[in-house]
């Protein structure tokens, strides 16, 4: 996660074997470490990859592991709880590092002084009560991409404010099914209940001034009437310029309606340029790229996240485990994944480097984006986060889906959030 969803239940192995994989005959010492990652196409092809080089450079073999997707954080906290040492690197959301904390091996003496290069807020997220328990694999914060060819059709700017990017949705969707495309849509976005839904709803509800559900002190504070506006105005897409299906969406289907040429606008990951603008891609060359909308209160922001690699303190070679963590999160690695994924690093520096822009232009962007983004209030709930997030994105899908008024709901939301947090303490 990252934060993007990934497809269900898929639970595929797939072992490196030494032969393919290392320089020379397997040593008494040689073993295989077991990683989680993505099941997602690109996803899992890229940390192959990069698992593969670091095989074949130490030695070892290397099993990947996919995960079960909106299902990844229960799945994980079961293995850890049980002490269970079958998978010995995890890549985990940076939202779930609090929650996780306990379970991980602390990567202090392996990784030296390489967590200074990274983004500040990105190595906050890896560090937790003093011990470093992960490293930055790569950063997200939500985007908006457009068609440019079909606002420059209709004489239309990316919008500024979520009241523009209403107006423009409607406006061409019109226009386009006018024209005989009864698929066109004005907005596809991420509305299932699930984490997706939880990053997208806080940059509504922030870019109206409507704060963070709970702030960096613990309180509770979603209860206001900005909250209540932003979620009146998401509701209003539904329908409209947005599909009834939306409210099952994640990120692929949102993707797979945008790389159709069915839709104006969508918001999403930077992970979805490279597919957007791959050559069987029906809208290659097509897509812009901008900040997400203002609200009501004038912020424009997206969600911060992204993923750490991790290791399993009950792992039986940790020492081995950081090796290949350092190994995929170091500069060359995330160079390659984002030349080659859009993955975004976590490394300020290559945001400068030719090679990257010359592939990801969108960038300067992102980067500013990242600088402006958003963070879930997992520091604050702590190992009670992933409580926090999944009554908020239930309460926001029913708000969506025309089951309960948005005032009402989120005035239920405020008296569980206070009831979960005991004491005054989370």
């Amino acid at each position: 996660m990252r934060t993007r969803a990934e497809s269900p239940w898929m639970r595929l192995a797939l072992v490196l074997p030494l032969a393919c994989c290392a320089a020379g005959p397997r040593s008494a010492a040689a073993a295989t470490v077991t990683i989680t990652c993505g099941s997602t196409g690109r996803e899992l092809e890229l940390c192959r990859e990069g698992a593969n080089a670091w095989a074949a450079l130490r030695g070892h073999a290397v099993k990947l592991v996919t995960m079960p997707g909106a299902d990844t954080l229960t799945l994980t906290q079961q293995l850890l709880a049980a002490g269970a040492a079958d998978i010995d690197v995890f890549q985990i959301d940076i939202a779930w590092s609090g929650i996780l904390a306990q379970h991980l091996h602390d990567l202090g003496g392996a990784a030296g002084g390489r967590l200074a290069g990274h983004f500040p807020a990105m190595a906050r997220s890896a560090t937790v009560g003093g011990r470093l328990v992960g490293m930055p694999w790569f950063g997200d914060a939500g985007l908006l991409y457009y068609r440019k060819d079909l606002l420059d059709k209709y004489g239309q700017s990316p919008p500024a404010t979520w009241a523009q990017l209403r107006h423009t949705a409607a406006l061409i969707q019109a226009a386009e099914r006018a024209r005989g495309n009864q698929k066109a849509w004005g907005y596809v976005w991420q509305g299932r209940a699930y984490e997706g839904l939880t990053c997208n709803a806080l940059e509504w509800v922030a870019s109206h001034g409507g704060g963070t559900v709970v702030d960096a002190s613990g309180k509770v504070t979603i209860n206001n009437p900005s909250a209540v506006a932003a979620l009146n105005e998401a509701a209003s897409w539904v329908g409209g310029i947005t599909p009834q299906g939306v409210l099952n969406y994640t990120e692929e289907e949102a993707r797979g309606i945008f790389q159709s040429g069915n839709a104006v606008f969508m918001r999403n990951w930077p992970y979805a340029w490279s597919l957007l603008n791959d050559g069987a891609s029906a809208v290659r060359g097509k897509v812009g790229v901008a900040a997400l909308p203002a609200g009501e209160g004038g912020v424009s922001t997206g969600t911060l996240a992204g993923s750490l690699l991790v290791v399993n303190r009950y792992s039986r070679q940790t020492g081995l485990a950081a090796d290949l963590v350092m190994y995929l999160t170091a500069e060359a690695e995330q160079k390659r994944r984002a030349i080659k994924g859009s993955y975004s690093p976590t490394l300020p520096a290559l945001y400068q480097d030719a090679d990257v822009l010359a592939v990801a232009p969108y960038l300067g962007t992102l980067r500013a984006a990242m600088a402006g983004a958003t963070a879930r209030p997992s520091s604050a709930t702590g190992a009670k986060y992933n409580r926090v997030s999944i009554e908020f994105s239930n309460a926001v899908h029913a708000v969506l889906a025309g089951q309960d008024e948005a005032g009402h709901r989120l005035d239920v939301l405020d008296k569980k959030l206070r009831r979960l947090r005991r004491g005054g303490q989370w």
